[in-house]
């Protein structure tokens, strides 16, 4: 039973920083699929906020939320390389996975939350489709699978004690 926390932890992680970081490449490239959707949500919030604010969103917003989703991801990722770290050095850092995992799945969830918001109340829609081509609502699924996994990060790693202050991985 005290392997299932951070089994179920890490398996969350790893699709979480495969997702975040698999589309890293489209967001700072602005491939076209990126653009239309940056630009889709730019001209309409540019209808509530004006052409400057859409039109911010829509030149910048892909590098904004790729460095979050890249900063996300190393959050969720540093207890590993601190693992490993200590194993190597036999120092202790202070810190725990539970919090890195509980924090990061709470940074994660609110980006992801904006993901589902945009996709649900803007022309973007579930299926976004571009160029005739529909993408079946993967992206839209996508972040609702990491909406809801990043609450069940952070329910299942808080609360730790100090029997868990030397809990890495």
């Amino acid at each position: 039973m005290k392997y299932i926390r951070p089994l179920v932890s890490w398996v969350s992680v790893l699709w979480m920083c495969y997702i975040f970081l698999a589309s890293l490449p489209y967001k700072f490239t602005r491939h076209p699929d990126t653009q239309h959707i940056f630009g889709t949500i730019g001209d309409w919030l540019g209808t509530f906020f004006g052409e400057t604010i859409g039109g911010l969103f829509s030149d910048y917003g892909s590098y904004v939320i790729g460095g979050f989703e890249l900063f996300v991801s190393i959050i969720l990722l540093l207890p590993a390389l601190l693992w490993v770290i200590s194993k190597l050095s036999g120092s202790y850092f202070g810190v725990t996975r539970r919090r890195f995992h509980m924090f990061g799945g709470l940074m994660a969830s609110a980006v992801m939350a904006g993901a589902v918001f945009f996709h649900l109340v803007s022309p973007l829609g579930i299926e976004v489709l571009h160029n005739g081509e529909s993408d079946g609502g993967s992206l839209f699924y996508a972040a609702v699978s990491i909406l809801v996994l990043g609450f069940v990060l952070f329910f299942i790693n808080r609360g730790w004690t100090d029997k868990d202050k030397y809990e890495y991985v």
